[in-house]
């Protein structure tokens, strides 16, 4: 997992070809007055923007996630939006089987430290990272970029 500000995402660009590609949208984007929805951005990489109220943790935590096949960068545009993380090798109790479909596993285990994105902040989470994602109060404008791996 990555947590940094935009004005440091240059240093990030060797993760993952498409993360320079992923970067430059968002700065090529005005971001708060994007429209809510999913597009393409280009092969492998997609971009879903979203506002809506923030959620309990424990709304949250009852779909503690991860992926098999992206990398998340999910970017706070307009509020405070809290996570709940644990790494994949300590969840031990998992919520039904992986769906491919979804690229989603889910988990009953719970977060082990909790962390708050505000704006023009991200996170990068990788599919070793569990995350619970949209805990806060009030709405919250994001984006998520789903990066194919």
């Amino acid at each position: 997992m990555i947590i940094d500000t935009l004005q440091n995402a240059s240093r990030y660009l060797s993760v993952h070809p498409l993360v320079a590609k992923a970067f430059s949208f968002i700065t090529e984007t005005d971001l708060p007055n994007a429209a809510d929805g999913k597009s393409d951005v280009t092969d492998g990489l997609k971009a879903i923007f979203s506002k809506a109220s923030g959620k309990t943790a424990a709304a949250s935590v009852a779909k503690f996630e991860c992926h098999n096949q992206n990398i998340d960068i999910q970017l706070c545009i307009d509020g405070v939006e809290t996570f709940g993380w644990k790494p994949r090798e300590k969840c031990v109790l998992p919520n039904g089987s992986y769906n491919a479909d979804k690229d989603v596993q889910l988990y009953f285990d719970t977060p082990d430290t909790f962390f708050q994105l505000t704006n023009g902040q991200f996170v990068i989470f990788f599919p070793e990272d569990v995350h619970a994602p949209m805990i806060g109060e009030g709405e919250i404008k994001k984006l998520v970029i789903k990066i194919k791996i």
